[in-house]
């Protein structure tokens, strides 16, 4: 992007470091959110899409996030470039060439998959062509990719049972999770179809806390179990809940600039992600729609440090990532062990 809404200085040389050599992984970010501007310039023009500006810079500067409202308009736009499995191999292919630039190993990528199966688009297509370009970038740059397929709450329950009839006719097994995102409405109508999931062996993961108060959260873990919480910084206003978080480690992926830029929180210095640290939650940082909020999550971790996390915290928050993916045991240890390597380097003492 060609601005950033929350822009951070630079850290001290010796934490940039450490934020680079840091192996990281992120667990809350969404496959159409990551659109690169190029990306989508080469695919609007393959589609002759007229809702997007005709030059890149326009586009580029089209692209900069101003509010909520042209996010949307920016999002849809993205996803309308989106049609054959050739456009979702390149849309993935330039996304983990970006992750894996930051050092992300690995990443479970939100796919909004009802917003493509009512566009008329199969789901076999999506699943086709983010595969190919998985098993790709696995080769090439070494870094694993996992998708977590969701719908939004805005469609009500029978974007639910679409979704999940595609992904268990379609999806591949690289599906770890079954999701949902919204604007803060009650999870009550999708207890079923979430139980069905589980039943299938996905996880539940849904968005849950970002807006609609911490009664969101509960239902998340009452109504949907959920393995994992998408956001949750409301959490922080239930104190039984957070106990409750902290009790159970269940773990809660927090994107300190998205939240800025949705509103969710005014400003960075009062997210509450030092206060969740503190609390004891088992927080894992991310970026959610990392070029459409004019992010990364080197900026991330940048900006964590910025509104006060230590080196040491640094190093939890990558190691939290990885305790709560779904890479798998074996996979996980070797990257907290290299993990734990990395933080001796740079002179940062810390259990991982």
């Amino acid at each position: 992007m060609s601005s950033h809404p929350n822009p951070v200085p630079e850290a001290p040389a010796a934490v940039e470091a450490l934020i680079r050599d840091l192996p990281k992984a992120e667990l809350h970010v969404h496959l159409e959110g990551s659109m690169p501007a190029e990306t989508l310039f080469e695919l609007a023009g393959r589609h002759e899409v007229a809702t997007v500006p005709a030059t890149l810079d326009e586009l580029r500067s089209w692209y900069a996030f101003t509010d909520f409202a042209h996010f949307i308009e920016v999002y849809l736009a993205s996803v309308e470039t989106l049609r054959e499995e050739e456009d979702f191999a390149l849309l993935t292919s330039a996304v983990a060439e970006r992750l894996a630039a930051q050092n992300v190993r690995y990443a479970e990528l939100h796919i909004s998959l009802y917003t493509h199966l009512m566009r008329g688009v199969p789901a076999r297509v999506v699943f086709d062509g983010v595969e190919a370009a998985r098993r790709e970038a696995e080769r090439d740059h070494g870094i694993r990719l996992r998708w977590i397929p969701d719908f939004p709450t805005d469609f009500g329950p029978q974007s639910a049972e679409q979704t999940l009839a595609a992904v268990l006719a379609d999806a591949p097994p690289a599906t770890v999770g079954f999701g949902v995102g919204g604007t803060g409405s009650t999870l009550v109508p999708y207890a079923d179809v979430f139980g069905r999931a589980r039943a299938a062996g996905l996880a539940s993961l849904p968005h849950a806390g970002e807006h609609g108060g911490p009664e969101r959260v509960v239902e998340a873990l009452d109504l949907l179990a959920a393995e994992r919480i998408g956001h949750g910084i409301d959490s922080m206003h239930d104190k039984d809940l957070v106990a409750r978080l902290v009790d159970e480690q269940v773990p809660v992926d927090v994107s300190p600039t998205s939240n800025v830029c949705t509103r969710a929180v005014d400003r960075i210095g009062e997210h509450p992600l030092p206060a969740m640290l503190d609390a004891g939650l088992l927080v894992t940082l991310n970026t959610d729609d990392p070029t459409m909020f004019g992010t990364d999550l080197v900026n991330e971790y940048r900006t964590a440090h910025h509104i006060g996390l230590s080196p040491a915290d640094l190093v939890r928050l990558a190691a939290n990532g990885v305790r709560a993916s779904y890479l798998g045991a074996a996979h996980r240890h070797a990257l907290l062990s290299e993990i734990a390597q990395v933080a001796e380097r740079h002179g940062v003492s810390v259990p991982v």
